[in-house]
């Protein structure tokens, strides 16, 4: 603005770009010299208007600040509502689970019936196990036995097949577990333990410990838990270039496998006949002969481990999602990575120590797991009660297929899981020539 007219008089209100020292002095000394009436009313029209114009200035400046209150109680309100409703929202597939006044935890339906359905099939088969064999054990005196009743078939289920199940089913379980830990991390089907040099690691050290004369089974799974996480660090080493890549990890760990295995074969040649037979033997996976001093070692390393598998439960999803987005939300991925693996590395150590490399169960348990419960990570429980299955009943098979003759367990399980192998390999070829074209 230059200045202020009132209407119907040439007198004009001093611009507002004067100093106020000059504005000051040129109004004062118009009051002195005008004595006119339009003078003052030029004056007094100009406070007027200020003063209209103060007023809109404040009238408009309140309701803008009501208005910016409204906006801001409105967005806090939809803030809020969004908030309970985001609290009250579930994910697709899942059941809300209440433990205790506080406790309360999702739980996907699908999986927790494929567990429990996996749970039965389990039991009816410790329950055939235990009956089947040269003399038929009624599932009555079966019961009886495992409740510690007194019971006819005390010796031939109690003495003799009760030991060898849970050793089958520690071994099974083992497996399992180790190998959903691993292929998580490695994001590949074909990275298990008996694939990639973990198991053949254990197997060199421990035939190795068999050709210079120690046989103790209360020592060999502690040295196959040696092999396997030395074997496990050079694998892991030579796949590291700035990160794990999956293909790298899983070759690295295919060769490392071939050049353990000539190790073991060397080991063979230059030991005992007889232990060199009895570590043949147990290379192919055995349950033959295995009782509670077996069963003792790789039972109290599961229960020690089972805290870490309730975290390595946890922490798969974080794993499960791209790097991006789990390093965004914090997560180290690579203490997850390396504790997931060096669990799975022990787990799959101790339980080739027992009963030797029962192939492919590391390979088949998670991912028949995993279509059957349809979640995005593979679920350890349901791996666990798979390996435990496939074990079980592999055994089982192969002491009454060829009775009187019984095979390894790990014949079974090879004559199954190669070609599941095959159609893997397969498919995930077809899946790649698919998307390049």
């Amino acid at each position: 603005m230059s200045g202020t007219r009132t209407p119907g008089s040439g007198a004009r209100v001093n611009d507002a770009r004067t100093p106020p020292s000059e504005a000051g002095t040129d109004r004062m000394a118009g009051t002195a010299e005008e004595s006119s009436g339009a003078g003052e009313t030029s004056i007094s029209g100009a406070t007027s208007e200020s003063g209209t114009a103060s007023g809109a200035a404040k009238t408009s400046m309140s309701g803008t600040a009501s208005g910016v209150g409204a906006a801001s109680g409105a967005g806090a309100a939809s803030i809020s509502g969004a908030a309970s409703a985001s609290v009250r929202v579930r994910p697709a597939g899942y059941v809300l689970v209440k433990a205790g006044p506080r406790g309360r935890f999702l739980l996907h339906r699908r999986a927790s019936v494929a567990a429990a359905a996996l749970a039965v099939l389990l039991a009816a088969v410790c329950v055939a196990y235990l009956c089947v064999g040269e003399s038929f054990v009624a599932p009555g005196e079966v019961v009886k036995v495992i409740l510690g009743q007194p019971s006819s078939a005390e010796l031939v289920v109690g003495t003799l097949r009760l030991p060898r199940l849970v050793v089958g089913l520690l071994v099974g379980a083992a497996f399992g577990v180790a190998g959903a830990l691993i292929q998580t991390v490695a994001r590949n089907p074909l990275a298990s333990p008996d694939i990639i040099g973990i198991s053949q690691g254990a197997s060199a050290l421990t035939v190795g410990a068999m050709t210079f004369g120690i046989t103790s089974y209360t020592v060999l799974p502690y040295l196959s838990v040696i092999g396997g996480v030395a074997a496990a660090a050079l694998v892991y080493v030579f796949a590291w270039r700035g990160g794990l890549h999956a293909t790298r990890f899983v070759l690295i760990g295919i060769g490392f496998a071939v050049a353990l295995r000539s190790v073991t074969t060397l080991f063979l040649t230059k030991g005992d006949y007889l232990v060199a037979q009895q570590a043949q033997i147990w290379m192919t996976g055995s349950l033959n002969g295995r009782g509670w001093s077996e069963a003792a070692p790789i039972g109290w390393t599961l229960l020690v481990l089972l805290p870490a598998v309730a975290w390595a439960a946890r922490a798969q999803r974080t794993v499960s999602m791209d790097d991006d987005t789990a390093t965004g939300l914090g997560v180290r991925l690579g203490r997850v990575r390396l504790g997931l693996v060096a669990l799975g590395v022990v787990l799959a150590s101790v339980a080739t120590g027992t009963a030797g490399p029962v192939d492919f169960v590391a390979l088949l348990a998670p991912q028949i797991a995993r279509r059957m419960t349809r979640t995005a990570q593979i679920p350890l429980l349901s791996s666990a009660l798979l390996g435990a299955v496939i074990v079980v009943l592999g055994d089982l098979l192969a002491r009454r297929l060829f009775s009187p003759t019984e095979l390894p367990v790990g014949v079974l399980t090879a004559a199954v899981g190669a070609p599941y192998l095959i159609w893997l390999i397969i498919r995930g070829h077809r899946s790649r020539s698919g998307g390049t074209a």
